[in-house]
């Protein structure tokens, strides 16, 4: 009865920060509980989400563990949640989370998590930048640290980027280090591990819905005593992106840096337990 009650609660789980107006549609719930979760936020990836999964599927079964894949398709224009449902059908390890308007990096990240049921998860962007044979490298450094985060700019990374990205790459991340006082060399990369229950304690907390996700992750991290630990990636990073995409990342960091340094709201929600209102 636990068991189906919590199922229950999975499907109908609804919170301000998550869901707004969308409803959230999953398929296929694996009834075996999982030693690893590994999360996927896709926007579009129909061309390549059935290689990707494949790709996911085959190193987390390399790390010898219990585990599901849960592909979030946030809002895609495209064929990304039929392509991965086609998959899943044939791979009983494969959930597919979908809503109907895009929302953004974070969104998904935060919605994957709350359907996730291990206490270890991996978050993996859909279009796979970061090579996936390293997830068994990063679960394995959760031994040593609450998360774990990829860094293009770790000196044993070999990375494939463009220059333009990789002057944007730098510049975000010094102004992140600026405005917020997080000193990683690089918070975007997508390949992070983290600890449930160490996660639990900022998820609620995390108020940003799109790329600057991972800087108030890490700014979050820091005040409640996390320990994160940057480890080094093969990555390809091919997409460029938008100027709309750089200005809201601008606006969401702005707005990180208000609550941080200005108001102090990161500091009281680490200092009460419950959740507090956004402001």
């Amino acid at each position: 009865m636990a068991l189906t009650l919590y199922y229950a609660w999975l499907l109908s789980y609804k919170s301000p920060a998550l869901y707004e107006t969308e409803s959230l549609k999953v398929v296929r719930i694996v009834i075996t509980k999982p030693e690893l979760s590994v999360v996927m936020p896709a926007y579009n990836e129909g061309r390549g989400i059935e290689g990707s999964l494949e790709r996911v599927d085959y190193f987390a079964q390399k790390t010898g563990f219990k585990y599901e894949v849960i592909v979030v398709d946030d809002g895609s224009l495209d064929d990304t949640s039929k392509k991965a449902l086609s998959y899943a059908n044939k791979n009983g390890h494969v959930r597919i989370a979908s809503y109907a308007k895009n929302s953004g990096k974070g969104h998904a990240v935060k919605t994957g998590f709350a359907l996730a049921r291990s206490d270890t998860i991996v978050f993996m962007d859909g279009d796979l930048d970061v090579e996936p044979e390293q997830i068994a490298f990063f679960v394995k450094a959760l031994d040593h640290a609450d998360i774990v985060i990829s860094s293009k700019w770790h000196p044993d990374s070999k990375v494939e980027i463009s220059t333009t990205r990789r002057f944007l790459s730098h510049g975000f991340n010094l102004l992140a280090r600026l405005l917020t006082g997080v000193k990683f060399k690089d918070t975007q990369t997508g390949l992070k591990a983290v600890k449930r229950k160490q996660f639990e304690r900022i998820f609620s907390k995390l108020m940003v819905k799109r790329f600057a996700f991972d800087v108030e992750l890490l700014a979050l991290a820091k005040i409640f005593g996390l320990k994160v630990m940057e480890l080094p990636v093969r990555a390809k990073v091919k997409k460029m992106v938008s100027l709309r995409e750089v200005l809201q990342m601008l606006v969401d960091l702005l707005g990180i840096t208000y609550r941080l340094r200005v108001i102090k709201w990161y500091q009281r929600a680490g200092s009460f337990k419950g959740n507090l209102e956004t402001p």
